[in-house]
Formats: C-alpha cells, sequence, structure tokens
C-alpha cells in the first residue's frame, strides 16, 4: 500500500509535467499518417460495423437485453470502453520500450510513462463518449442524470488497465513476448465478456456461467456503461460487484507497482 500512496504524491507533484508529455504522446500517434487523426476513428468504427452485421437485426438477430432497442445502441456503450481499456493495454505495455531515452535518465520517475499512455489514451476515449452521446440524442434517447456516471465508470476502467500495465509494462522490458501475450489475452478477454452478445444466450441453458462472467473485473465496466446510458441505474445498485471489482483491482494494482518497483533498477542496464 505504500507504494500507491507514493506514486500518487509523486503523480500529483508532477501533473503539469505529465499531461505535457500526455499531449505530446497524443499528438506524437497521428504525426507522418497522411488522414491524421481520421485514423483513431476509421478502425474501431469498422469493428462497430461488423459487429452490427453479424449480430444485430438483420445478423443472428441477437437481440440486445433491454426490449425495442436496436443492436448497435446496446452495442455501443459496451465495446467503447473496451476499445479504451485494450487501447491503454496494447500502448502501456511498450511504454517503456517506446520512452526508453527518458528511462535512462537518472532524474526521470519512469513510474510516470504508464500514466503517461493512459492519459493519452483517455483523451481519444473522450472523443468516443462524446460520438456515444451524440448516437443517442440523434436516437431519440433524452439525457438522464446517470450518464455522468460514465465518468466513475471510465475512472474505473482506467485504474483497471493501469493495474495491468504496470506490470506488463516491466515484465515487458526483460521478456519481449509479453506484448504478444497480451494481445491474445485482450482477444480472449473480449469474447469472454458479453460485449458483443446477450449473455442470456448462455445462462439461460447454464445459469452457472453468470457468476464465471461476473468474476471478470471487465464485466463491472461494461455493464455499468450500459447501466448508465440505458437503464438507468446507479453503480451503488451493485454493491456486491462494485467491492469486488475495487477488490480486485487494488490487488492488481499492489502486485504491478510492486514488480515495477522490483525491476525498476535494472530498466537502464536492458533498454
Amino acid at each position: 500500500m505504500r507504494e500507491l500512496i507514493t506514486l500518487v504524491k509523486g503523480l500529483l507533484k508532477k501533473r503539469k509535467l505529465i499531461l505535457d508529455l500526455s499531449k505530446a504522446d497524443f499528438r506524437k500517434r497521428f504525426v507522418g499518417s497522411y488522414f491524421g487523426i481520421v485514423w483513431m476513428f476509421i478502425q474501431p468504427m469498422v469493428t462497430i460495423a461488423i459487429y452490427a452485421f453479424i449480430f444485430g437485426e438483420h445478423g443472428m438477430k441477437n437481440a440486445p437485453p433491454v426490449p425495442g432497442v436496436s443492436y448497435v445502441i446496446w452495442l455501443t456503450p459496451g465495446i467503447i470502453p473496451w476499445f479504451f481499456f485494450s487501447e491503454v493495454l496494447n500502448t502501456g505495455t511498450n511504454c517503456l520500450q517506446e520512452y526508453h531515452y527518458l528511462v535512462k535518465k537518472v532524474v526521470f520517475e519512469v513510474e510516470m510513462l504508464p500514466v503517461i499512455k493512459l492519459i493519452s489514451c483517455f483523451m481519444v476515449h473522450v472523443c468516443f463518449l462524446v460520438i456515444m452521446i451524440g448516437l443517442y440524442l440523434i436516437s431519440g434517447y433524452m439525457p438522464m442524470i446517470t450518464w455522468l456516471q460514465i465518468l466513475y465508470y471510465s475512472f474505473a476502467a482506467s485504474m483497471l488497465g493501469l493495474a495491468l500495465t504496470f506490470f506488463t509494462s516491466a515484465v515487458q522490458v526483460f521478456f519481449k513476448d509479453m506484448a504478444q501475450i497480451v494481445g491474445i489475452c485482450l482477444q480472449f478477454g473480449m469474447w469472454l465478456t458479453p460485449i458483443m452478445y446477450d449473455e442470456k444466450i448462455f445462462t439461460d441453458r447454464a445459469p452457472w456461467l453468470g457468476t464465471v462472467f461476473k468474476l471478470n473485473p471487465f464485466y463491472y465496466i461494461a455493464a455499468g456503461y450500459r447501466d448508465s446510458m440505458m437503464t438507468g441505474n446507479w453503480f451503488f445498485e451493485r454493491p456486491t460487484m462494485t467491492l469486488y471489482f475495487w477488490a480486485v483491482t487494488l490487488i492488481l494494482m499492489l502486485i504491478g507497482l510492486k514488480m515495477f518497483k522490483k525491476l525498476r533498477p535494472h530498466f537502464s542496464d536492458v533498454l
């Protein structure tokens, strides 16, 4: 727990530098690209279109759990946080190698690098949140007070992603296959989380699978985004899941920080 408190204090002290580096990282991702920032939206939009075609009303007719709601409206608040989470984990895993020249500087606090990647990804996420809200408004949905709860679930997704990134980024320096392992795990994770499909397809046949789904901490985030945008439920209406999610996230954060601190003295030697 001491590592976590020290990290928070250090980040608050260096908040201006972190924000400046996050903005620079955001811009760097699209420098030299002909379409620039447009690419930020193309792949996720194509992904949503494909899933809508396969699972939507004109595909496999996977009815969303909320009657009278189109598949795209149901899919969007589940898949947008996944785009954010997976981007944090993918880019964060390689952050020490990408910024190896900063790691080698004695005065630079390398713990900032996963946070810089997180903030850079969050800037993209905000753009998608605006698009999602616009989609709901265009579709005739009136704003609800629970839409503000998206900020809470975005924070939850950020903390889960950051916790895992501290671990994977530290290990990636010494074990170069970690990035590939993360990619494979994300592929499995996406299909093991009821993002594109209604979990009732499985739980109606095997009710115990409902518990298995909920053991996945990202289930809490996907369900929370949908609660906020569609059903109007608050996070405190899921007290057990909320406590479970934050307990798991805290444990993962402490493990990640412990691993990061243990390997940190050797980063500059390897990089």
